[in-house]
Formats: C-alpha cells, sequence, structure tokens
C-alpha cells in the first residue's frame, strides 16, 4: 500500500480524502504541519506558494488543499480569503453582510484546488467547483465551514446537511479530488 500525506490541520478535509482514496490502494496519513498562505488573487497561486514552501521541508508524497467560498453579491467575497474570514465573523457574519439580498440573488460558487507534489518534481494542480446558494440562516450538523450556509445547485440541502458521502459526489472539494484520483489510476 502507497502512502500519501495530506498536510491540513482540518480533520473534514481529510476524511474526506480518505473517503475519496479508499477505491485506491493508497492510504491517507494527515499531518498538521502548517505553511503559510499567502494573500493572492487565485487559489492556484495560494496552493502553488504552499506547495513551493513544504517542499523544502518535506521529502515525501503530499498533498495540500485550499478552498474558497465566492459570493456573487460581494463581489467574490470572501473567496481567497475564505478560511481567515470565517475565523473572524464565521457563518453568522456571513448572513449578516448578505441580510438585505434577495434569495434569487444569493448565488456562490465554492473551488477548491488540490496541489499534488513529490520530491524533485514539479506539483500538479487539480481544480473543481460547485455552484450554489447561499441560505438565509445556518441549516444542518454536519461538514465544516461555510456547509451550513451553502446549498449546491439544483439541492434542497445544504452541505451540513448531507452525509460525508453525499457531499462529496458533486461538491467543489469532491471534484478536484475526484480529478487527483484519476491521475493515480493512470499512472
Amino acid at each position: 500500500m502507497k502512502t500519501l500525506y495530506f498536510i491540513t490541520g482540518n480533520k473534514g478535509k481529510a476524511l474526506e480524502a480518505k473517503m475519496k482514496f479508499s477505491v485506491l490502494d493508497i492510504e491517507i496519513i494527515q499531518k498538521d504541519i502548517g505553511y503559510p498562505e499567502i494573500q493572492a488573487d487565485t487559489l492556484q497561486e495560494v496552493a502553488r506558494f504552499g506547495v513551493d514552501y513544504l517542499q523544502k521541508k518535506v521529502k515525501y508524497p503530499f498533498i495540500i488543499e485550499d478552498a474558497g467560498l465566492f459570493i456573487d453579491a460581494l463581489d467574490g467575497f470572501p473567496g481567497v480569503y475564505s478560511a481567515y474570514v470565517f475565523y473572524k465573523i464565521g457563518c453568522d457574519g456571513i448572513l449578516k453582510l448578505l441580510e438585505n439580498v434577495e434569495h434569487g440573488k444569493r448565488k456562490a460558487t465554492f473551488r477548491s484546488v488540490y496541489a499534488y507534489s513529490e520530491p524533485g518534481k514539479k506539483p500538479l494542480l487539480f481544480a473543481g467547483e460547485c455552484k450554489g446558494t447561499i441560505s438565509k440562516r445556518v441549516i444542518g450538523g454536519h461538514g465544516f465551514g461555510y456547509d451550513p450556509i451553502f446549498i449546491p445547485e439544483y439541492h434542497a440541502k445544504t452541505f451540513a446537511q448531507m452525509s460525508t458521502e453525499e457531499k462529496n459526489e458533486f461538491s467543489h472539494r469532491g471534484k478536484s479530488l475526484e480529478k487527483l484520483i484519476n491521475y493515480f489510476k493512470n499512472i
């Protein structure tokens, strides 16, 4: 069995990856060693910087993931700053920012980028996204981050109302992770 390290402090992300990778003979081991996240315009830039930083410290294959919630009515905010904004104002703060925005104008997109790195090789990036809307209130007890306020397109439930398996079928992270898994299937 091959081992692949997932460098993240987020247990929810690690669980999602372990479940998706269970179809392959690859064990995902979470490592919470931390790395700086730069202020940038795109998730790809943030992921590349993280990989460059970690390649100087880590001598084994690893993955990292960066994600963001891009809300149309807020001109893409919080976007690449999603983690920081979540820790500062949380879901309730986002709902407050949107309190006067009509239901039909609460569109948002969750985006995810996985970066895969092997020692001595150029990192590979895999992106995915999921379109949806922001709910009027916090709903559900599963997941993490903005899951309780994000309702994916063509669904009536927030991510936080879904099981990990159900969410992984079409979430932004599920899509980028599926691309990464397909890469492993083809090598």
